[in-house]
């Protein structure tokens, strides 16, 4: 009876409210996802979308590393997988173009 704890404030099943944040995150999650672009090239920094997604500045690129179909950045400092998988493929002709002119090798 999870609705029952739910609309009579019974808080001795906390599980009903567990698998409600569960799925109320979820949500949340998967509508940023949705509305945002994955990956964003500006002014010479490459950057996820996401909350807590990282960035790289193209200059300060060190190695990249095509691995399982992902690309993974290194700098000194930090370390960038991007999922090729999700990217429409002219982004990723796009992307490669950009990180052809880094005159870095691909390994």
């Amino acid at each position: 009876m999870p609705k029952s704890n739910l609309l009579f404030n019974d808080f001795g099943q906390w599980n009903a409210y567990l698998l409600l944040g569960i799925s109320v995150m979820y949500i949340i999650m998967y509508s940023i996802n949705y509305f945002n672009q994955y990956l964003t090239i500006d002014n010479d920094i490459i950057k996820e979308n996401h909350p807590f997604g990282k960035k790289i500045k193209l200059t300060e690129l060190k190695n990249i590393k095509k691995f399982a179909g992902d690309y993974i950045l290194k700098t000194e400092k930090t370390k960038l997988t991007i999922n090729t998988q999700i990217i429409d493929e002219k982004s990723l002709e796009e992307l490669n173009l950009i990180l052809d002119r880094q005159n870095l090798e691909l390994n």
